[in-house]
């Protein structure tokens, strides 16, 4: 049973039009968050867009929506005798939890220690406020840089002949982040992770909460088959178990027009790429230089 499958259980048995918060108010005390593997807290969201999306795609949806505040559904099937004065005058059962009160940029030492801490790359916050052109800044770079250096585990004669061969002895990688991802901001947001990371040899899509339903991991995956942006959900209670859900396709030549774009843009850019070739020029990786990596202690006593 999918979502909508449960949604249409919970109105029969209901036998009245109901909210998607409502919906799911009646059934996440029966379970169906564990027997659907669910996580995150916007699954009434997903109840809802999934089941305007049934409405409107498919002529035999089983569904109704009616016009109340808050907009419910219910099944063509079932008798009509329901008074929309009397649903609009009762609330729903509980508003729609509100995310915490953090912003994207608290979740960047998030994925600062989970990047170094897995793998061994080195992240820079790009600001956008510092952008010359700031009215379009969110769409020309992204939030965070990362790189990752070879040559700390390569003996210096073997970092000498990639350099000598011109081979590069660098990976760049570059971050979009999110609080939410759901079918609310898909689009908008991986298309401007599209706009943002294309230029990077992996870019990814990060979130902390991530609707895990079968539709939206299905149109995600398709997205990422089509432009090969990667998808990272953060953990804000255990670190550690933060995950990439969706490799990000490795490009193997950067978009150096792209990199002088953005460097032209944004200083923060621009004082990354300037310590990458400090870094190997000098063969020796001043750690300082990068976003703080903070203790996993102080990660959790921020989010919790």
């Amino acid at each position: 049973m999918n979502l909508k499958g449960v949604a249409e259980k919970i109105i029969r048995d209901a036998q009245k039009p109901l909210s998607p918060v409502e919906i799911w108010e009646i059934a996440e005390p029966q379970g169906y968050k564990d027997k659907l593997r669910l996580t995150g807290r916007t699954i009434p969201s997903t109840i809802g867009a999934q089941i305007y999306t049934d409405i409107k795609d498919n002529p035999n949806s089983i569904f109704l929506k009616i016009k109340t505040k808050p907009v419910r559904f219910y099944v063509k099937d079932l008798p009509q005798n329901f008074d929309i004065n009397l649903l609009n005058s009762q609330p729903s059962i509980k508003s729609v939890q509100k995310t915490k009160s953090y912003s994207e940029r608290d979740l960047h030492p998030l994925l600062n220690y989970y990047v170094y801490t897995y793998n061994s790359i080195y992240t820079k916050t790009i600001f956008h406020e510092n952008s010359k052109k700031k009215t379009f800044a969110q769409w020309q770079h992204p939030d965070i840089v990362g790189v990752f250096y070879p040559m700390e585990q390569w003996e210096a004669e073997v970092f000498d002949i990639v350099n000598y061969t011109g081979n590069q002895p660098v990976k760049i990688f570059s971050y979009e982040l999110k609080k939410e991802l759901d079918f609310s901001n898909l689009r908008e947001s991986y298309f401007q992770a599209v706009s943002n990371s294309s230029w990077a040899n992996e870019g990814y899509l990060v979130a902390s909460e991530i609707d895990r339903s079968d539709d939206f991991m299905a149109e995600i995956i398709r997205l990422s088959n089509s432009f090969g942006i990667g998808l990272i959900s953060l953990d804000t209670k255990n670190p550690d178990n933060s995950e990439i859900l969706i490799q990000a396709r490795q490009k193997d030549i950067l978009d150096i027009e792209m990199m002088n774009k953005i460097s032209q843009i944004n200083p923060n850019f621009r004082k990354f790429l300037m310590r990458i070739k400090t870094d190997l020029s000098s063969k020796e990786i001043r750690k300082e230089k990068f976003d703080e990596i903070l203790d996993i202690n102080e990660i959790i006593k921020r989010y919790n």
